[in-house]
């Protein structure tokens, strides 16, 4: 069964608690790893058993903010950024044993290509159009990443639009459903950027620390690593909420000045 990745209901505000979301990219041998963006399908079976045994489950961003709106507790957001081709081999059958969904950020410019970006490498390839097909038919919510991985704040205003339009239009094509969210390539957004993404129709946005800009189309993320096991992990969540608390603090005390 196809997962329900209508937009949510209401997305997060940063007046309230921010949603953990966790940030995956490739699963596979992390042995030749420059950029620690890596886990073997091993250790993402046992973060996700780390997970479930805290009551916790994972699933994609956009069930996570509709579960949220719903008042559902006991989520957490699970999301694989640049749409490797190794998640459905390796992470899908992992995330099927546990119970769990994910949101995949692909690049529809980049059908069968692969992380050309990365010049420590190594090359891994992409989902193609089949790969992003079949990872909506197992359930997984399907975001954009843009078309080619770009970075959004140095294009000009026509090449931001196809990155952000454009790329909303191919996933709809690809697998007949619009993508609710979209994730900024290395993390990287400016106003115009989120304004972009907002015109464009996405329900939310996917950052890692937004900073200023934080809010439903700038959503922070924790990076996961190969090295993360209960400890670090635990360590990751706590920070998160400290890091949400000390930028909720302004908006909880000027609240009645709105």
């Amino acid at each position: 069964m196809a997962a329900d990745t209508s937009a949510p209901r209401a997305a997060a505000s940063p007046r309230l608690s921010q949603p953990w979301i966790l940030t995956y990219h490739s699963v596979s041998d992390p042995t030749d790893d420059p950029y620690g963006i890596t886990v073997s399908a091993e250790r993402l079976d046992e973060q996700l058993t780390w997970l479930r045994r805290r009551g916790l489950t994972a699933v994609g961003v956009a069930a996570l903010l509709r579960g949220r709106a719903a008042g559902r507790r006991g989520l957490v957001g699970l999301t694989f950024d640049d749409g490797y081709a190794d998640f459905l081999d390796e992470a899908l059958p992992v995330l099927a044993r546990h119970g769990c969904t994910a949101t995949v950020f692909v690049l529809p410019g980049l059908p069968s290509g692969s992380n050309a970006w990365d010049p420590l490498g190594p090359r891994r390839p992409l989902l193609t159009e089949d790969g992003i097909r079949a990872a909506a038919g197992a359930g997984m919510e399907i975001g954009s990443h843009g078309m080619r991985h770009r970075d959004l704040t140095a294009l000009s205003d026509d090449e931001l639009r196809a990155e952000t339009h454009g790329s909303r239009e191919a996933i709809r094509r690809l697998t007949g459903t619009e993508p609710a969210g979209f994730c900024y390539p290395y993390g990287t957004a400016d106003r115009r950027v989120l304004a972009s993404v907002r015109d464009a129709g996405y329900a939310y946005g996917c950052a890692l620390v937004p900073g200023p800009l934080l809010g439903p189309l700038a959503l922070p993320r924790t990076h996961v690593s190969h090295a993360d096991r209960g400890a670090r992990l635990r360590a990751k969540e706590v920070r998160h909420r400290l890091r949400h608390r000390t930028a909720a603090a302004p908006a909880r005390r000027t609240r009645g000045e709105a």
